[in-house]
């Protein structure tokens, strides 16, 4: 069983999603479950989590309706206004499908690298706290202190950090990236995926000895039982194909042990997401 634990689907409008620009061009268009599927029977995945791309509740709700139409997607991260003095009653209506598992915020496009500690916004992460829902962390490097302040003071919040927090693999950030890793890895309540490297690189002239360091120190101080996978289809394929980036990984994980490598590749996105299957 392999589960990607990170696509995104959308039906595109330029003005929806300011994000994919020129460079970005084959990403302009729909992206659906019927895109994914035969990619994902190529790779040998079997199921994936679709994971908010915009930061509107309409999104969130029409992800849900897509899970709801095919159960290889096994789980949705939304989005919800988390700094709104209503957000305990629009966490309510939301976590009554149980299809969300999880809630993201884009961050890393915040210009305060403090964004995440703002009082409005720490309130909204308690009210999450307080549900059963996981939290996506997607951060940059001039977050990654406030993002270790953060895990602190919500230790009881189950969070997962986006794509290794966004190293700077093209510029060579190997060391201030491992220290800081090695750090985050200390809070228990924080898990990590293994997703969205190529295009932290150079997506026309990477290679996988260049990305190896990261997965590899990743896999060490998070451990096995903390650790799961991702494409971050389809944004990976502006670098890589969704096939050859499931061959690396499964490369990877081969100094692993086989129960080791289950939790990495499904075991640790069921049971961290709370997904089909997965023991309460």
């Amino acid at each position: 069983m392999v589960i990607d634990a990170h696509v995104h689907f959308w039906r595109y409008a330029e003005a929806d999603y300011p994000w994919i620009d020129v460079a970005m061009g084959t990403l302009r268009r729909d992206r659906t479950m019927a895109d994914l599927t035969p990619v994902m029977a190529g790779a040998g995945v079997d199921a994936c989590v679709a994971v908010q791309a915009r930061q509107t509740l309409a999104e969130t709700t029409a992800l849900l309706a897509q899970a709801a139409l095919d159960p290889r997607i096994r789980g949705v991260v939304g989005w919800a206004p988390l700094s709104s003095p209503d957000i305990t009653e629009i966490l309510a209506g939301l976590a009554r499908d149980h299809r969300l598992v999880g809630l993201r915020h884009v961050v890393q496009d915040e210009p305060d690298p403090r964004f995440l500690l703002h009082s409005a916004f720490q309130r909204g992460i308690a009210a999450l706290a307080r549900t059963d829902l996981a939290w996506d962390l997607l951060v940059r490097p001039p977050q990654w202190a406030a993002a270790l302040e953060f895990a602190d003071r919500h230790s009881g919040q189950r969070m997962v950090l986006d794509h290794l927090g966004k190293p700077d693999i093209r510029a060579g950030g190997l060391a201030a990236w491992r220290a800081w890793i090695g750090e985050l890895a200390q809070r228990g309540n924080v898990s990590v995926k293994i997703s969205g490297l190529v295009t932290e690189a150079d997506p026309a002239a990477w290679s996988p000895e260049q990305l190896s360091p990261y997965v590899d120190i990743a896999l060490d101080a998070f451990g096995a039982q903390r650790a799961m996978v991702g494409s971050d289809w389809p944004v990976c394929t502006l670098g890589v194909a969704y096939g050859r980036w499931f061959e690396l990984i499964r490369g990877w994980c081969a100094r692993l042990t086989a129960d080791e490598r289950d939790a990495v590749l499904s075991g640790n996105a069921t049971r961290f997401y709370r997904l089909p299957g997965a023991a309460r």
